[in-house]
């Protein structure tokens, strides 16, 4: 995965680089102080993610966000900024996170473990119907939900969670909830390990939708997800486990 770096401040944009190298295998191919600059590179190259500073010269990082999300191959925007008024915006703008300076090591491990994720899994994949898997890491990228008596085709990647309710499975998608007649332990056998952690006894959590991760009781965590209200527990006995998924230690 290969990035670009946007930041006129010297310090700032050596810190950001060094932890990037440190908690991923991102590669930074090049870094600009200047907003035209970075409009005039991505028209003739390619990259998979800009981390892009908001109060640059000549462009800002607003209007040069706004230019890159008409592309045809859009990369991930990652802004970095001391302003939280920016937020709201940044999201408009289908910002893939918002980091606030100065920067906090582990929030920044936590974004690049989410952005690794999301990177991976839109690769595309090539699957046979005859496929046999046997390494969780190559399970099939689609899956079939039951709803009523209906079965709807998903992407793993839009499933946010799956709880255990009785002898079922419910699973939380994008736009919906579907129940699965097997065990949670069942369901998890057909999710990519890359992708689907088993937090808790009774959750498995997409990790790429992680949005917050609250402290909880004990020492232990909640966490939040992007587009849905719903809070996942993450148990004492996956909290190592966890944290290390997460690059939080």
């Amino acid at each position: 995965m290969k990035a670009i770096i946007v930041e006129d401040e010297r310090f700032a944009r050596e810190e950001l680089a060094y932890l990037i190298q440190e908690h991923s295998s991102i590669e930074i191919t090049h870094c600009f102080e200047d907003g035209l600059d970075v409009l005039k590179f991505l028209q003739e190259n390619e990259t998979d993610a800009v981390f892009l500073d908001i109060n640059i010269p000549s462009l800002d990082g607003m209007l040069l966000a706004g230019s890159i999300s008409k592309f045809r191959r859009k990369p991930y925007i990652i802004f970095t900024t001391a302003y939280k008024e920016h937020a709201a915006k940044a999201f408009e703008l289908e910002a893939f996170d918002y980091i606030l300076k100065p920067y906090d090591e582990k929030r920044i491990a936590t974004v690049l473990a989410r952005l690794e994720h999301a990177f991976q899994e839109r690769q595309p994949a090539v699957i046979r119907d005859d496929a046999v898997f046997t390494d969780r890491s190559t399970r099939p990228y689609r899956i079939n939900l039951r709803k009523a008596e209906k079965i709807v085709v998903k992407h793993v990647n839009n499933i946010y969670y799956a709880e255990a309710r009785e002898k079922n499975t419910l699973v939380y998608t994008d736009d919906d909830v579907y129940t699965m007649p097997m065990s949670l332990s069942e369901f998890a056998a057909m999710l990519p390990d890359l992708l689907f952690f088993r937090c808790h006894r009774s959750y498995i959590v997409n990790l790429s939708k992680i949005r917050e991760i609250v402290p909880w009781f004990n020492q232990t965590y909640l966490v939040r997800l992007h587009d849905l209200k719903a809070e996942v527990p993450v148990s004492r006995s996956n909290l190592r486990a966890f944290r290390k998924r997460m690059h939080l230690e």
